[in-house]
């Protein structure tokens, strides 16, 4: 709630997509239906916004989005110091400084992470 505004956030299971063609159409059944046994609430907008898309937030941090994924990889050392030009000791301070105390300072939502996905187009990791 927003003052007389009601922010509504749907959870939906889309399969392996995203969905948001379907989710939208899903939703507008939802306030067609709502509206029957509410005539005076008014729809101002299929979306209010909560749901983040594409955009950093705390909701989506706490509620999650999409899909979760974790993994871990062991990088050699030889790897590091040909492809990514730098030394193991290096690319741990870097990860400190950056990562942790960098992303601290600006107030990073959703964690202290670096871009990762950059990474997995380096060839011959």
């Amino acid at each position: 709630m927003a003052g007389k505004n009601l922010y509504m956030r749907f959870t939906c299971s889309t399969g392996d997509a995203i969905g948001m063609n379907m989710v939208s159409k899903g939703v507008q059944n939802v306030l067609d239906f709502l509206q029957n046994d509410f005539p005076d609430m008014d729809a101002i907008s299929i979306s209010g916004n909560f749901c983040s898309d594409k955009k950093p937030s705390v909701v989506n941090w706490i509620e999650g989005r999409g899909k979760s994924l974790v993994c871990e990889a062991i990088i050699k050392e030889e790897a590091v110091r040909k492809v990514l030009k730098t030394t193991v000791p290096a690319l741990v301070e870097l990860n400190m400084l950056k990562n942790l105390t960098g992303s601290a300072v600006v107030g990073a939502l959703g964690g202290f992470n670096a871009h990762a996905s950059n990474i997995v187009s380096l060839p011959d990791l």
